[in-house]
């Protein structure tokens, strides 16, 4: 009896095993992201602190930078504007949009993963209700690949909550890693142009694109909604 429940429980880890190693990377990088961010906390206010702490890897700066895009959407409570504006502050729009967008997608595929994996139960320990029921209430307005496109290219919604969400959605992997994708790149884009506009000194054009932004993101966060279910009815009233 003993060694046919042994024999199944050994069945059971092999069969799960990457599941688990994901799960104790998922708490490992929580643990180092919560313990980081309420030790630097103003780091991440301060793009010019965090670029110091990044360049002080030396050779490796690019991992770590890297490393941080990956554990900031993991522990989605960092704000990833503030990375992806350091992104763009020390490598420049080009680098820094693409070595951000690289770590996002991996910290994306991590969560889906995650979350697909623990399903419910986790969702409703690390999200709020009033998250979860903004998002479910919204992905069901229509189809739910073009929703979660509009919903990432939208500022001012909690892109990195989403991807919890999604992963215990019925979104397929690939389309999840696809359309997030593509709805984030204008976003990081922005965020890292005006990272590397701080060096240029320009105030005009930092301005600018500070004003622009907040408009886009208080529109996000209060018509975000309407815009998306605006969008739907329309796509729906052409193919009909």
């Amino acid at each position: 009896m003993y060694k046919k429940f042994h024999k199944e429980s050994l069945n059971k880890l092999s069969k799960n095993k990457s599941y688990i190693i994901l799960g104790l990377i998922f708490i490992f990088l929580i643990f180092i992201a919560y313990e980081y961010y309420h030790r630097y906390f103003l780091l991440f206010k301060d793009p010019a602190k965090l670029k110091k702490i990044i360049m002080s890897y030396g050779k490796y700066s690019v991992l770590a930078f890297f490393i941080l895009q990956v554990i900031q959407v993991v522990a989605f409570f960092i704000p990833g504007e503030i990375v992806q504006i350091a992104g763009g502050y020390i490598y420049g729009t080009t680098f820094g949009s693409g070595l951000s967008l690289l770590g996002i997608t991996t910290g994306s595929m991590m969560v889906y993963f995650i979350s697909n994996f623990y399903g419910k139960p986790l969702i409703d320990k690390i999200i709020s209700d009033k998250d979860l029921k903004f998002f479910q209430r919204v992905l069901n307005l229509g189809k739910i690949n073009s929703i979660v496109f509009l919903l990432y290219l939208i500022p001012g919604i909690p892109k990195d909550v989403l991807a919890y969400i999604c992963g215990v959605s019925n979104i397929t992997f690939k389309n999840f890693i696809f359309y997030s994708t593509l709805g984030r790149i204008p976003g990081i884009f922005i965020s890292a142009y005006f990272g590397a506009k701080i060096n240029s000194g320009n105030r005009i054009t930092l301005v600018a694109i500070g004003i622009v932004a907040v408009v886009l993101f208080l529109i996000g966060i209060f018509k975000g909604e309407k815009i998306i279910s605006s969008i739907v009815r329309s796509n729906s009233s052409k193919e009909s």
